[in-house]
């Protein structure tokens, strides 16, 4: 038992040695904030404002929608007193198969949207990564982490470099736009 504690306190004390050999070389660790970027790039912006248009545009959309299968319901319970038993039957089941449409749109709507919002984030990503992916070996980083995905709980604001690549991302959208702009023009 002894023995067991001897090469263990031996061992802690050799790893120490090694470390702290290594110690000139800091492990650079840095933290970076997906939806701080989201937010605040202009890419990051304009996703948002182009999926937030499609929203609106959606739910105008489906509000139209629910407001005419609304007067039609309006309008057959009006009249239902006047109508015979197998004209009111199949009237509802006309509403019956709009609301069954008009829920089926809905789904439509919400998967297509849910599509079009992951290919505009996920383009950011890729162009994110890239750029992450450079000023990590360019600066020497041992390890870049997502705030959140990574589970984070606390870091301290000195190796948070989301403002770093934010102002890399945006000098990188701007000369792509600037491309794309010179290349319509020709």
């Amino acid at each position: 038992m002894r023995t067991c504690k001897v090469i263990f306190v031996a061992t802690v004390i050799c790893f120490c040695l090694l470390a702290s050999s290594y110690g000139a070389d800091v492990a650079k660790i840095g933290i970076v904030d997906f939806q701080r970027i989201l937010k605040t790039s202009s890419a990051g912006k304009k996703a948002t404002a182009e999926i937030n248009k499609q929203g609106k545009k959606i739910e105008a959309d489906l509000k139209k929608k629910g407001e005419e299968i609304e007067a039609t319901k309006n309008k057959i319970e009006r009249e239902a007193l006047v109508m015979s038993k197998e004209m009111r039957e199949e009237k509802e089941r006309e509403i019956r198969i709009k609301v069954n449409d008009f829920k089926t749109l809905q789904k439509r709507y919400v998967a297509k949207f849910k599509e079009h919002e992951k290919r505009l984030v996920g383009r950011i990503q890729e162009k994110i990564l890239t750029i992450i992916d450079e000023m990590g070996k360019k600066e020497g980083f041992l390890l870049i982490l997502e705030k959140r995905e990574a589970g984070v709980m606390y870091s301290p604001n000195t190796i948070d470099i989301t403002d770093r690549l934010i102002q890399k991302y945006n000098a990188s959208f701007a000369r792509e736009a600037e491309k794309d702009k010179n290349t319509k023009q020709k």
